[in-house]
């Protein structure tokens, strides 16, 4: 098989650091069309629980007992639960039993998951927080409503108690969890790389991985340099959306974010940073934007 068409060489001689285990691969591929080399460093692990005997029980209860809502948190979620359904011969049950629920998603990826089930979402938080959502449901009176509620790696964000709150009967779905990293080495030596400036760019697209990484660059003793790289523009740190970017600026350090948070609008964000164009040549990046809430993620 032949290796795939040089796009350009934008990225020639420049060294990635990929802090991010899912799809690294797919995106050290777009990026590797441009010329860069890429150092994987993913952050955290994804650890999925399409086989969890409480998931496809709490799965099957919803079938028998159809909620009256959903959340939609992420989209790799949703897709995971629908997978886990398929494997245990119960999906389109599911999509009959869910066909009359009203679906609130967390952001488009979570939205695009949910509709490519077959369900129709009545509406999709802005910002893609969880905050969002519950702000949209203050004031409800939930009682006697059975809410179902697909959550993020992350875990607690608050959704369930606030259901809870209102008067809800909350089923929550645990499809995939974060772990730490596989090759915690790999993250060590990388943002040992970082700080010696010897990295051009770091890459994250999920705000734990974010986090996991300055925290091993803190443990290093790494952090210092990373920063002063990163703020004299000798190193860039590209994040795929503001919630996964939430924890560089926590620190004070400046991040680079796509127009759309999306894979492809990252890579293209990235090489535009490094080799810019026309206008109509690349998608432009977005400012940088505020620092999110807690426990959100951007994670396709």
């Amino acid at each position: 098989m032949s290796a795939p068409a040089r796009l350009s060489s934008a990225l020639e001689g420049r060294r990635l650091v990929l802090a991010l285990d899912r799809r690294a691969d797919e995106l050290a591929a777009a990026l590797r069309r441009h010329g860069a080399a890429i150092q994987h460093a993913p952050a955290m692990s994804m650890i999925p629980h399409v086989d969890d005997p409480l998931l496809l029980e709490r799965t099957a209860e919803l079938v028998a007992r159809p909620p009256q809502l959903l959340i939609a948190t992420t989209g790799v979620g949703m897709r995971g639960w629908f997978e886990a359904a398929e494997a245990a011969g119960i999906a389109p049950a599911l999509r009959a039993a869910l066909a009359g629920t009203r679906v609130l998603a967390r952001g488009p990826k979570a939205r695009g998951a949910a509709q490519s089930a077959g369900l129709d979402v009545d509406w999709v938080a802005a910002d893609g927080t969880s905050a969002e959502i519950i702000d949209h449901l203050a004031g409800h009176d939930l009682h006697g409503i059975r809410a179902a509620v697909q959550h993020h790696g992350s875990g607690a964000d608050g959704l369930d108690e606030a259901l809870e709150r209102a008067g809800a009967e909350v089923t929550a779905l645990t499809v995939y969890r974060w772990g730490p990293p596989r090759d915690p080495a790999a993250v060590h030596r990388s943002v040992l790389d970082a700080a010696a400036g010897e990295v051009d760019a770091v890459l994250f697209t999920a705000a734990p991985g974010t986090e996991n990484w300055l925290v091993a660059a803190e443990r290093a003793g790494a952090l210092p340099g990373i920063a002063g790289h990163a703020r004299a523009g000798r190193l860039l740190m590209a994040a795929v959306g503001p919630l996964t970017a939430g924890p560089l600026e926590a620190r004070g350090i400046p991040a680079l974010l796509p127009a759309r948070s999306r894979m492809g609008a990252l890579v293209r964000a990235v090489v535009q940073h490094f080799d810019p164009a026309p206008a109509d040549a690349h998608q432009p990046a977005a400012p940088r934007s505020r620092r999110p809430a807690p426990h959100q993620e951007d994670a396709p």
